[in-house]
């Protein structure tokens, strides 16, 4: 298996069309365009080696609404427990979402792992034969989201025979915990991954936070080894935690934000399937097609291919002076 392809190529774009990197209106990430203030670093944390902080793990348990028996780890971007995971248990029978973010395949059959790509309504049929089970809740790219019921049936299936269900949560409304499994964690068997990269807006921190049984975070620090997080990223994560009426506040905004850009790709014949709070997607059998035309006029989206669950586009939400341009360019589009 080939390294997947991600979002967020600007710079291989900007160097391939001659159009600098500044001028792109770039929506493939699928990042909040409105950041989380960062304070000033106290000038200390550069000098020093990370210090761990007891607070930080209870207070990233209330953030998620995890139990005080869960374990907790943060950790230098949920991809590093992507990364991490499947060196923690022996060869396995892995299923992964197909569509889902590539990484989870590519790392658990990069560790020697039988993975088995599975579509929505192939995972019942399949649970009995699976080790591990990866689930992405919202799903990135399309939307989904599983009934929390359902996921814990498929837990319980799982433990009952030493197997684990990872819940891949970075796309997660981090005030909606009726849809987060994180209240559930601190049984054995489930894991649930948080990151601050999108809904705060800050992807070049790589902060995020691994929550699951304690003995399985014990062995997953170990495995990370000392000093995996630098200090001025723990002081962030620890603010940004904190600050309930920014994301509350921001939470709202998004929601309006995000039914704003359906209601503009679908004026302009882009049939809108599902969406998290921060993108939009659409299959469409030219997705290609329509990505090389809005990239005529600077707009990056992402692309997936018929390989990566059907021909579609995800579009992320562009900053409040863009809007207007993101029309302008969905105006030079085919009819049809």
């Amino acid at each position: 298996m080939k390294p997947p392809l991600h979002g967020g190529r600007l710079r291989e774009m900007a160097q391939r069309t001659g159009v600098p990197a500044s001028e792109w209106l770039d929506l493939s990430t699928g990042i909040n365009p409105h950041p989380w203030p960062v304070p000033p670093i106290p000038d200390a944390l550069w000098h020093r080696l990370p210090e761990d902080d007891d607070e930080l793990p209870d207070i990233a348990r209330r953030w998620a609404g995890a139990p005080p028996a869960a374990g907790c780890v943060p950790v230098p971007g949920s991809q590093a427990a992507i990364q991490a995971l499947p060196h923690l248990r022996g060869r396995s029978r892995v299923g992964v979402p197909m569509p889902g973010y590539r990484e989870h395949a590519y790392r658990w059959q990069l560790a020697g792992h039988e993975v088995v790509p599975l579509a929505p309504d192939d995972i019942e049929h399949a649970l009995p034969t699976l080790d591990v089970l990866v689930v992405i809740q919202p799903n990135n790219p399309t939307g989904m989201l599983w009934p929390v019921e359902t996921l814990l049936r498929w837990h319980q299936v799982l433990a009952a025979r030493g197997g684990w269900l990872v819940v891949d949560e970075a796309f997660m409304d981090p005030l909606a915990h009726d849809t987060s499994l994180a209240p559930m964690t601190g049984h054995d068997g489930l894991i649930v991954l948080r990151s601050l990269g999108k809904f705060f807006g800050l992807a070049g921190l790589r902060a995020g936070l691994l929550y699951g049984p304690p003995s399985l975070c014990e062995a997953f620090s170990r495995w990370l080894g000392p000093w995996a997080m630098n200090g001025p990223a723990l002081a962030i994560l620890k603010a940004a935690l904190c600050d309930t009426p920014w994301q509350e506040t921001m939470q709202y905004q998004l929601q309006r934000q995000v039914m704003r850009l359906r209601t503009v790709l679908q004026t302009h014949e882009l049939p809108v399937a599902g969406h998290t709070l921060l993108s939009c997607y659409c299959p469409h059998e030219d997705a290609g097609k329509v990505a090389g035309q809005l990239a005529r006029h600077a707009v990056l989206v992402r692309v997936f291919g018929p390989d990566e669950g059907g021909a579609a586009l995800r579009f992320g939400l562009p900053a409040a002076p863009h809007w207007e341009r993101l029309i302008e360019a969905l105006r030079t589009l085919p009819a049809g």
